[in-house]
């Protein structure tokens, strides 16, 4: 598979770098970053945080407004950030924020006109990962994050594919989306009517009935706008206490929905990852 290099940049010793590629499980052009700590120059194989964005975003959010790359040069951890969604003219869109390109849900679509392109549960859990390992010097040590709708998709994808990743954490994640606007109009249009069919991506169902854990790192903003309507994290508190998950969930006093708040906390975040990655 042919990557093109878009851009590079030195960033704290190491790389910062923008790739395109054609995906075969998106049927389309795809974009993502890449953080290669100066580890990865040096003959080691370093393990991989993945990072998925929330609703509008690209690849370049995270990358350039959360202030990773100092503690992920220090620790000797690469970030991979993907794209929210395929793109381009022939891609199915809509006029919201909420559903079509930069909100694919990392799920993968089942309903026309969305199940051509739609794909990002596949993109994310197989196609870029295989695309990773086999081009950069990184390991299969992976590890998983991501932030409100990239949250939600962090942590659905550990839960269900818990033997690929060493541990999951999500800020502001989208806890519950059969139940929250946001979710119910995109599981709506990608998956259909049968809500049976959404529960296996929704945070707190698979919480409330999980048997294999994959370590739990959550922090959300009390001052966060979208905190009551939306994301719900209450029940995540109650899934994780109904099956006993071993989560940590931090309220935060004050902070909003920004990458202001992600960037408080992301330390702690790739620390966190950091001490399952190495074991």
């Amino acid at each position: 598979m042919s990557l093109e290099n878009l851009s590079a940049n030195k960033s704290f010793g190491g790389w910062h770098k923008q790739y395109r590629h054609y995906s075969q499980s998106l049927n389309c052009d795809m974009r993502f970053a890449i953080y290669l700590p100066p580890q990865a120059s040096n003959g080691a194989k370093v393990p991989v945080l993945y990072w998925l964005s929330g609703l509008t975003c690209s690849d370049e959010n995270f990358m350039q407004k959360a202030g990773a790359q100092r503690i992920a040069a220090e620790l000797g951890v690469a970030i991979v950030a993907p794209d929210t969604s395929p793109r381009g003219e022939d891609v199915a869109d809509d006029e919201g924020y909420d559903l079509g390109q930069g909100a694919g849900f990392y799920v993968n679509a089942t309903q026309a006109p969305w199940n051509r392109h739609y794909r990002m549960y596949d993109y994310v859990v197989k196609e870029l990962p295989e695309l990773i390992e086999a081009t950069f010097p990184v390991s299969n040590k992976r590890a998983i994050s991501g932030h409100s709708m990239g949250g939600h998709g962090a942590l659905t994808i550990a839960m269900l594919n818990p033997e690929r990743y060493r541990s999951m954490s999500a800020f502001s994640p989208i806890a519950n989306p059969v139940n929250c606007p946001w979710g119910i109009k995109a599981f709506s249009a990608y998956l259909g009517d049968d809500k049976t069919t959404w529960l296996k991506h929704d945070a707190s169902e698979l919480m409330s009935k999980a048997s294999q854990f994959v370590p739990a790192l959550i922090d959300q903003g009390q001052g966060d706008d979208f905190l009551v309507e939306q994301l719900k994290p209450e029940t995540l508190t109650a899934a994780a206490k109904q099956s006993g998950y071993p989560i940590t969930l931090n309220l935060q006093q004050g902070y909003d929905h920004s990458y202001y708040f992600i960037a408080s906390f992301i330390e702690s975040h790739l620390r966190f990852h950091a001490t399952h990655l190495n074991k």
